[in-house]
């Protein structure tokens, strides 16, 4: 008995020398901590003074591309519009073509995990719609119905994305050459914003802000893909004014006003072209909880659609029951699809 004693006392002893060991109070604490917040969140806690946009390129660069989670961090509940014109025009503005794109979107409380809905269209009627309410996804093109995503594998957070980068697009379009001059502060929405004037800047030096991969050239490429790929690599910006108004609190553009123009030189391409791109976007209804509501009616979610097996229900053909030969009228319908197929929905 006392034998046993003294073995429960040296565990003891054992287990608190244990404890004290620095590595494992380390260990421990890395495991018990709390977790970090996402990098969005510690982003939108980043000072970023709007007055120092005009002399600082990395601050001005990360107001001009701030992304629409950090954006909803910083301001809350709000409402952001954007219409986006393209004028393509050939050598001596022959034969121009245009298109008008319209992006919304509208943000409920909540930060980054809140609630939003947006809408993309453009002046060819095509477009789509995405919502995501109390963590459920839902999504359509323009004329479609709702389908429920319940694995929609990051499709909400990059469709919020790009439908608020309007403005992220045309600087990195026009190779980061926005060039912000001070013009004073106004009020926007009652809010205090800095005004900046735009011109257009000179070439960064290393050439565009970020190094991007060389482009992908496919083989067989058909003339209109080679243009586009010419424009891309050739493309010089020619003109750019405007204005944005960047918010003094939060150090969100809540509004902005560009118009630019690219040019191809002729020596570049056989068939020189310019681009005229214009920009209106502004931010709204600051702060105001718009209580988004999941869709009345929707499609319930698919792993993949029935594709063949549908069509085969539809002239009255019967499917394949297991244990029929492979050249049994309908055997496709039991064929495996392939799984990329839902991304489609």
């Amino acid at each position: 008995m006392r034998s046993l004693t003294k073995s429960a006392a040296l565990a003891l002893v054992l287990a608190a020398a244990g404890c004290s060991d620095p590595v494992d109070k380390a260990a421990k604490a890395r495991i018990f901590s709390p977790e970090d917040p996402p990098k969005v969140v510690a982003s939108a806690k980043e000072k970023l003074p709007p007055e120092d946009v005009a002399d600082n390129p990395q601050v001005s660069r990360r107001i001009l591309g701030m992304d629409a989670a950090e954006v909803t961090e910083r301001l809350g509940p709000h409402f952001f519009q954007s219409t986006l014109s393209y004028e393509w025009a050939g050598p001596n503005g022959n034969n121009p073509v245009k298109l008008t794109e319209t992006r919304s979107f509208r943000a409920g409380p909540g930060g980054v995990n809140g609630d939003f809905h947006g809408v993309l269209e453009n002046s060819r009627d095509q477009g789509l719609e995405v919502m995501r309410v109390k963590g459920q996804v839902f999504a359509r093109n323009r004329y479609g119905p709702y389908r429920q995503r319940l694995r929609d594998r990051g499709m909400a957070e990059r469709t919020r994305t790009e439908l608020t980068g309007a403005i992220r697009d045309f600087d990195s379009l026009f190779q980061g050459r926005i060039k912000l001059t001070p013009a004073g502060t106004v009020t926007h929405e009652g809010r205090t914003a800095w005004k900046y004037n735009v011109s257009l800047g000179e070439p960064q030096e290393g050439g565009t802000p970020k190094k991007m991969p060389a482009a992908f050239t496919p083989k067989n490429a058909d003339e209109t893909t080679k243009r586009r790929a010419n424009f891309f690599a050739h493309r010089l910006p020619r003109s750019l004014e405007g204005e944005v108004l960047v918010d003094s609190a939060t150090s969100v553009v809540l509004k902005a006003r560009l118009d630019g123009r690219i040019g191809v030189p002729q020596e570049k391409t056989p068939e020189a072209a310019e681009l005229r791109m214009t920009l209106e976007s502004s931010l709204t209804d600051i702060g105001k909880d718009p209580g988004l509501q999941p869709p009345q009616d929707f499609l319930p979610d698919a792993d993949k659609p029935q594709g063949i097996a549908d069509a085969l229900d539809h002239f009255g053909i019967p499917r394949t029951k297991a244990g029929d030969s492979p050249g049994t009228p309908g055997a496709a319908a039991g064929a495996p699809e392939p799984e990329d197929e839902a991304e489609g929905n």
